[in-house]
């Protein structure tokens, strides 16, 4: 007989709204899982027990039409919320207990979920792995001398580990989709413009958006309708994403598309970038799936993009130039959080404002050059998910120059403002996950989540589970 957590987040909430389950039973049943499971893997860096019980037995049963009632979550830890410990993944907020609660959080909060704590982070959200001086490192459920990768990894080992049904992360240049192509999970970066409590609208170049990861394809499109609800309060918004609700077209998983591929990326011209034959096999299982499909399937005519590595860093740096600390407290930084906020303080307006000009260009010419296809495929990572320690500690250049070979593919859709979503398509011989990018248009998300469910129905990825489930 299946347990809870075996079951989907959609299964989980229905049950919930029909009053087979009660939020509190859902509540302590995870909270247990995390007791057990949580101390090898790092998923959460803080654990608040009490307050999710009594948030749970509080909730209202004439409420249970909200998008998430009762559903356990948690905030990734560079999230406040009000009364709980909040590090930002950093030694400088080891103690740090904010007065009041994020934007996300609150809508998060007013679609009737139930926080169990705080999700590990890095420091800052700046690396795309999650190993921080304030907290033990995220470790990979499939093998646990293995990176979650980041910023979201916490969140990504407390899914893939069945310690949360789904959980939601924030994306700057991969921050979902990194951790969830690691841990074997679905990672969608919606459009910018698209959640109203993290449009991205008022983030340096757009960039930084909040995003759902989760086991299924559903899964991913019920926390992202939830996501989607509320008040927009700005001028732009993304595009309709076709017609209904996302969960319609993730369960339909209707359509045939013309999909381009591109084993290409911006930072080629910059960095020595290879790609893994495990990250080319998982391409080749999604192109070979997607043709039995009927799916069209091209190679896009990529050029060289010289303008975007250098323009990508400045922008990088000019936004660690405003992390708030000061001082002596600039010791308690990690070298390569360091490095960005003083180079960044260092970045002239003149060297901004022609870096934010040259990403403007580009994302013009992606989108321009994306327009020929209904979505593209991109390998997820560009190679396997690497060990706990593997990053230069010491020298924030050779750091920054690992994670872009480890993750070419990524901030690129942040900087164009487009929806993408991970797929956990195939598995190395060591039995770690592999995906697939699918990149779509401005707005159209339904896309993505159509593909991904055919997907899923020929690959079947959400009975894998990792040792520790």
């Amino acid at each position: 007989m299946s347990e809870l957590h075996d079951l989907t987040a959609n299964e989980q909430l229905e049950r919930l709204r029909h009053g087979e389950i009660a939020p509190v039973e859902l509540a302590r049943h995870y909270l247990a899982r995390i007791e057990r499971l949580d101390p090898g893997l790092g998923a959460f860096t803080t654990v608040t027990a009490e307050r999710a019980l009594e948030r749970a037995a509080a909730l209202d049963p004439d409420r249970r039409a909200l998008a998430l009632w009762g559903l356990p979550l948690a905030d990734k830890d560079l999230l406040a919320r009000a009364g709980v410990r909040t590090t930002y993944g950093s030694r400088v907020f080891a103690d740090y207990v904010p007065e009041s609660s994020d934007e996300l959080v609150l809508a998060v909060d007013a679609a009737g979920a139930v926080s169990l704590g705080k999700t590990n982070a890095p420091e800052f959200g700046m690396p795309s792995y999650t190993e921080s001086l304030v907290a033990p490192p995220a470790r990979n459920p499939w093998d646990p001398a293995l990176g979650a990768g980041g910023s979201s990894g916490g969140a990504a080992v407390a899914v893939s580990a069945g310690m949360l049904p789904v959980a939601i992360g924030t994306d700057g240049g991969g921050s979902v989709r990194i951790p969830a192509a690691a841990t074997g999970l679905v990672g969608l970066k919606p459009s910018r413009g698209r959640v109203p409590s993290g449009t991205g609208l008022d983030r340096l170049a757009g960039l930084v958006v909040p995003g759902p990861l989760a086991r299924t394809v559903a899964d991913a499109a019920l926390v992202l309708d939830a996501l989607a609800e509320g008040p927009y309060e700005f001028a732009t918004r993304a595009p309709d994403a076709g017609d209904g609700p996302l969960l319609t077209a993730a369960v339909r998983g209707e359509g045939r598309f013309q999909l381009g591929v591109l084993t290409r990326s911006p930072w080629d011209d910059a960095y020595e970038i290879a790609l893994d034959p495990s990250a080319l096999d998982a391409l080749a299982v999604a192109e070979r799936e997607l043709d039995a499909l009927g799916h069209g399937l091209e190679e896009v005519p990529w050029t060289a993009t010289p303008e975007y590595a250098p323009a990508f860093r400045t922008v990088w740096q000019a936004g660690a130039s405003a992390i708030p600390v000061e001082g002596t407290a600039l010791d308690l930084l990690e070298p390569l959080t360091r490095w960005l906020v003083e180079a960044g303080r260092g970045v002239p307006v003149r060297g901004l404002v022609e870096a934010l000009g040259a990403l403007a260009r580009f994302e013009r010419g992606i989108i321009r050059l994306f327009s020929a296809y209904d979505a593209v495929l991109t390998p997820a990572l560009a190679q396997t998910p690497r060990p706990i320690g593997w990053y230069d500690g010491e020298d924030p250049e050779r750091n920054f120059a690992q994670q872009v070979q480890y993750t070419p593919f990524t901030s690129f859709v942040n900087v164009s403002g487009l929806p993408a979503i991970t797929l956990p398509v195939s598995a190395t011989a060591e039995g770690l996950p592999m995906g697939v990018q699918i990149v779509g248009r401005p707005g159209r998300e339904d896309v993505l989540l159509a593909i991904g469910a055919q997907l899923e129905r020929r690959l079947r990825w959400e009975r894998r589970h990792p040792a520790a489930w």
